[in-house]
Parts: C-alpha cells; sequence; structure tokens
C-alpha cells in the first residue's frame, strides 16, 4: 500500500481553466470513452467489477456488482442516476470535482451508461451550489457539440442523453431513494424496499445510483486498466479516494491518496494540526459516522478497517478538532442539522431528533438533569435500526461514540456551561485580525 498522494481525479485540478472541453482532451480526456466504445458493454462493467472499485459515496458496495444487478430481461428502459447532493456537513470532494473538473464526471457519467445500456442519464446536484450546476451544465453541452453525447455517440450506435438536475436543498435527497422521488417530482421521501433501484427505480425501471466520485473513477479504470486501480489501496478497499481534511488543521482541503493512509500521514500533509494544539476527536466519513479520538491516528483507513474501530470510512469527511472543542457543542450542532433535515416520514427519526436536541441544549448550558445522558443513549437506541432510511442511524452515531469516549464532559453538563469549559472563542478556526473587524489602536 502506498502511502503517498496519488492525484488522478484531481491531477488537473491546478491546471488553467481546466473545466474548459480543450483542456480536459489536451490531458488524454475521453480518451478513456473512445477505448470503452470499443469494448462489449458487458466487459465495461466486468473491468469496473476486477477494479475492486468501491461505492465512494458512504456505505462502499462494490461498484461493478451493483451494476450487474440491472436485469437483462426487463422491458422498460434503463437509467443510470449520479448522486451529486452532497449536503453533509464536513463532506467535500463532490463539489470542488465538478467545479474544478467537470469534464471527469461526464465522461464517466457516459462510459457508465454505455456500460448499463442506459440512454438517459441524470446527474442530481444540490441545488444550493448554483455556481457548481452551471459549471457542470456548461460541460455537457460541449461534450454535446463534440459528438460525445447525443445521437450516435462518436459515430457508434450508442445514443445517450445527459440531465443536470438541480435538487431543492433537502438532505434526505441524498438517499438514493429519496432521490428517485425527488427526480420524479414528489416531495423527496425514502421509499420501502423491496423493491430495490435495480429493478424498479425511476420511473418504475432498472436503475443504476452511484455516487459521482464513484462515477469519476470509471474513466481511470477503463484508460489504464483494472489491474492498475486495483494495486492502489488494500486487499479490500482497492484504488484511490479524495480525502476531505477541515477543521482544526493547518492547511485544510483536499487530498487525493489510496485507501488505507492513515489520518497521522494525511495530517502531516495537511502541515499539521494548528499551532499549540493536539487533536482531541474526528470523524473519518462526515458528521453520521461515529466519532474517533487521537487513539485511532494510525488506523488504516480503508472501509474494513475503519468499521472493525466502530465507525464508518464513508465520505472520507475528515473533521478534525483540537483541544478546544467542546464535544457537547460539537454534537449538539450537526444534532440540530439533522433535526431540521428530517423529512419526517417516521416518528422514531423526527420526533427522535427533536428529543436529542432538547436534552444536549440542557447539557450545553450546564443545566443538565440527572439521567440525561441515560435518556441520550436510550433515545439513540430507539433511533438506531428503527428509522425508515439511514439519516436516523447518522443522527445517533455522533452522540452514542461522544458519550463513549467523552463522558465526563457530558457529566459536567449538569453544572458547567460548556463554553465555561472550552470558551467558544478559542475553537474559532477563522480568527479574523483587529485592523480587519475595524479595531484600531
Amino acid at each position: 500500500m502506498a502511502d503517498t498522494l496519488t492525484p488522478v481525479l484531481t491531477a488537473n485540478w491546478g491546471d488553467d481553466r481546466a473545466w474548459k472541453l480543450n483542456n480536459y482532451e489536451q490531458g488524454g480526456g475521453y480518451q478513456a470513452l473512445r477505448k470503452a466504445l470499443q469494448m462489449q458493454p458487458d466487459d465495461v462493467v466486468a473491468a469496473v467489477k476486477d477494479s475492486g472499485l468501491r461505492g465512494r459515496g458512504g456505505a462502499g458496495f462494490p461498484t461493478g456488482m451493483k451494476w450487474s444487478f440491472i436485469p437483462k430481461d426487463n422491458p422498460n428502459p434503463t437509467y443510470l442516476v449520479v448522486n451529486a447532493d452532497e449536503s453533509e456537513p464536513g463532506t467535500c470532494k463532490d463539489i470542488p470535482l465538478m467545479m474544478a473538473s467537470p469534464h471527469t464526471l461526464v465522461e464517466g457519467v457516459i462510459i457508465s451508461s454505455y456500460a448499463i445500456k442506459a440512454k438517459y442519464a441524470f446527474i442530481y446536484v444540490r441545488g444550493e451550489v448554483l455556481h457548481v450546476i452551471r459549471r457542470l451544465q456548461q460541460a455537457v453541452r460541449e461534450a454535446y457539440s463534440a459528438g460525445y453525447i447525443g445521437k450516435h455517440v462518436l459515430g457508434t450506435d450508442f445514443d445517450l442523453e445527459v440531465i443536470v438536475h438541480a435538487g431543492a436543498g433537502a438532505y434526505i435527497c441524498g438517499e438514493e431513494t429519496a432521490l428517485l422521488d425527488s427526480l420524479e417530482g414528489r416531495r423527496g421521501q425514502p421509499r420501502l424496499r423491496p423493491p430495490f433501484p435495480a429493478v424498479a427505480g425511476l420511473y418504475a425501471s432498472p436503475t443504476v445510483i452511484n455516487n459521482a466520485e464513484s462515477i469519476a473513477s470509471v474513466p481511470g479504470i477503463v484508460g489504464n486498466g483494472a489491474d492498475w486501480f486495483a494495486a492502489m489501496g488494500t486487499e479490500k478497499s482497492k484504488g484511490m479516494g479524495i480525502f476531505s481534511l477541515s477543521g482544526h488543521v493547518a492547511n485544510p482541503g483536499q487530498f487525493e491518496a489510496p485507501l488505507g493512509i492513515t489520518l497521522r500521514k494525511l495530517i502531516e500533509l495537511a502541515g499539521g494540526m494548528r499551532e499549540g494544539h493536539t487533536l482531541k476527536f474526528w470523524t473519518p466519513g462526515g458528521s453520521s459516522t461515529p466519532l474517533l479520538t487521537d487513539e485511532h491516528l494510525d488506523l488504516v483507513l480503508d472501509f474494513d478497517s475503519v468499521v472493525a474501530a466502530g465507525s464508518m470510512l464513508g465520505t472520507r469527511a475528515l473533521q478534525c478538532f483540537d483541544d478546544t472543542t467542546s464535544v457537547v457543542r460539537t454534537v449538539l450542532r450537526w444534532t440540530e442539522f439533522y433535526k431540521h433535515e428530517s423529512c419526517g416520514k417516521c416518528t422514531p427519526c423526527r420526533e427522535g431528533t427533536w428529543w436529542l436536541v432538547q436534552i444536549l441544549k440542557r447539557l450545553e448550558e450546564g443545566r443538565g438533569e440527572e439521567g440525561d445522558i441515560e435518556k441520550l443513549l436510550d433515545l439513540c437506541e430507539n433511533i438506531l435500526g428503527r428509522s425508515f432510511c439511514a439519516l436516523g442511524d447518522g443522527a445517533t452515531s455522533p452522540i452514542s461514540s461522544a458519550i463513549k469516549y467523552f463522558r465526563d464532559e457530558f457529566e459536567a453538563g449538569m453544572h458547567t456551561p460548556a463554553w465555561e469549559l472550552f470558551p467558544y472563542e478559542r475553537s474559532t478556526i477563522f480568527v479574523r485580525k483587529p485592523a480587519e473587524a475595524g479595531v484600531t489602536g
């Protein structure tokens, strides 16, 4: 396993106007598409299977295997849907990817559609990032003009239409079946499964839903070969991925590295923690994954190792918090987000997240009551595994893990406000200088 950066998806991010078609082509763009069109669709699926690519949006399900679930004898059309509704606090990889190099994703969409024999592909983007939507729409227009999309792609008998769809600002639409409902013009709420999307997805037709980074990884696999991709990463977590470091690190940003790198190495690449402070806790896959602490600095960041440590790799959103941070305040802010974003379809999530916020607020303010910690754990237990989709589970993960590692801070909430134990101005990341704040003298 290599432990250095491996720029593939991010290789052209620093190039001049990397988002333009001409510049993307000069770097070898769309050559993988030409190669794919000379292969049989099933061979493209086999290549993605052999590469070991696992979903880059959360659970890490094998991408090629998901493609193979599409029934061969279904009379309805097959659809490809790209989940680019990146909305979870701390997650920041798909948006910069689409902003810097939208054609990487577009080429992946075309190859993936060819592989699963889809004639229509939808890219569902978070509605708030209008600048990204416009850039992606422009890239799709350029691809149409160049003959990469439309009728008879590059002179073949393959036809494809690509639609960029702007979401309406609902975190729940990151859940794949809620996304499908939203695409169909309904309120975004998760569907009961079965049937699964591979059999009855968009418009009750066979549908493949993949994360944007997963699809963007396909051109590299086709262009360089499955063995090239599989040579990176670990035994069961192949390839590279974009790790997003944020929080109290010296130089936050996106770092593309093989799966299996450690947080310690990534923090070194980011210039270390901010001067004078040490790591206290962090999330391996966004705010919906269980917290880990400084004792996990050398944990191998692949799907299975992180699960074995009691968390999830998820979207590789590594939020790093130093010793100035209140754990109680942090999980309260996240829980407020999940309460607000609950779609309201099921009682455990709709009511449970509201009660979690009330108790956490008391503890933050130092007004905790006897039994509050046990009540929090009981609520988490009754939400976990009992909500309609994973949003409820994700809302409980940071709370139960925070109590596991930092129970003393929750106990202190019975008598002392969190802002007295951890003054919030000390944990502020962006500190303005006196002159910038309008202070003189």
